[in-house]
């Protein structure tokens, strides 16, 4: 079965070949070296226990894992806030309307402005899975259940949550947005400035890219042609995040100039279709594909499992998804269909 759960200090080496096998940008939200990983998957332990100092917000990792081989295939996190106390840089696009009455001449034209208006919004982030299991109930399974403990932890999370989706990049590894604007003030490649992005603070932005709107027209066609376009390889998280009712607004990513969709999070399908139940077995197999979670703090758990719900509204699982679960019967659960 699968399975997602709070990811742990012996899953760094799992994550690890993760973050460093998919290609460059699809996982630039995970560390790629050890130390700084392994920081990261300590941090969230503590989120999930809930000991994070009081002026830091919480930043949850999940791992998908195969229970018959133990071995970890996919990662995913939820950053409470976004930014964690900086601001959280992206593209605003806009448009300006220049007019001479003496020419008779006007033209709108595009711009994009600097912006952290998304700090501290809830942000999806990291997910990285292994590529086999693209279009799998493993991969909707990884990054719904992201969703089912916000339903459950409702306090932690804001009134909207965004998510960066990847933009252009050629199999090459240029990235035409990149190439066009941020090279020439950073003076470094793209795979660099995305890893210092998460290396460092985030005021490097602020200090090396343009305070001044960048006019589109300006940059090459290419570049202007990536403006909020979703890289091939990341068609299947975007489609799942559009069925959840996101979409994309106005923002765009600060390196690949990638779309951000936005959403409120109280109408997102998941958590709008979810419901709380009271767990029993069954040894049948019977019943509706479903996601199901329990567990609190670091035991939360979820997987997917056949479900038949009683006149009373308790779930029926079969004993296998059960005892995946760690649960006992009675305990409560939250379930919403596949």
């Amino acid at each position: 079965m699968w399975l997602v759960r709070p990811a742990e200090s012996g899953d760094l080496k799992a994550i690890l070949d993760l973050a460093g096998g998919t290609g460059p940008r699809l996982s630039s939200t995970l560390p790629r070296k050890e130390d700084a990983l392994a920081e990261k998957i300590a941090f969230s332990k503590q989120s999930f226990e809930g000991t994070i100092p009081s002026d830091e917000s919480p930043r949850f990792l999940f791992v998908l894992e195969d229970t018959a081989s133990n071995l970890v295939r996919g990662v995913a996190g939820i950053d409470a806030r976004a930014g964690h106390g900086q601001p959280f840089y992206n593209y605003r696009k806009d448009a300006l309307v220049h007019a001479s009455h003496e020419m008779g001449v006007s033209r709108r034209v595009e711009v994009l402005y600097p912006s952290h208006a998304l700090t501290d919004q809830t942000l999806l982030c990291a997910f990285t899975i292994d590529p086999a299991l693209k279009n799998t109930e493993a991969f909707e399974l990884l990054s719904r259940s992201r969703l089912l403990f916000m339903a459950s932890n409702r306090h932690l999370f804001t009134d909207r949550t965004v998510v960066e989706i990847q933009g252009v990049q050629t199999e090459s590894g240029e990235v035409p947005f990149w190439d066009s604007l941020g090279r020439h003030f950073f003076n470094m490649d793209f795979e660099a400035a995305d890893q210092h992005s998460w290396a460092l603070s985030k005021t490097f932005i602020a200090e090396l890219m343009p305070p001044n709107p960048i006019y589109v027209t300006l940059l090459t066609p290419e570049a202007q042609d990536a403006l909020g376009k979703a890289h091939e390889k990341t068609r299947a998280t975007h489609e799942l995040l559009q069925r959840e009712g996101f979409c994309a607004g106005n923002y765009l990513d600060i390196f690949d100039a990638g779309p951000v969709l936005e959403a409120r999070t109280d109408s997102l399908k998941t958590i709008v279709a979810s419901h709380a139940a009271a767990l029993h077995g069954t040894p049948s197999e019977d019943g509706e594909p479903c996601l199901i979670s329990g567990g609190e703090h670091v035991e939360f758990r979820c997987t997917v499992s056949s479900m038949t719900e009683t006149l009373t509204g308790d779930a029926k699982v079969p004993v296998k998804a059960w005892h995946t679960l760690g649960l006992d019967a009675g305990d409560t659960v939250r379930v919403v269909p596949l």
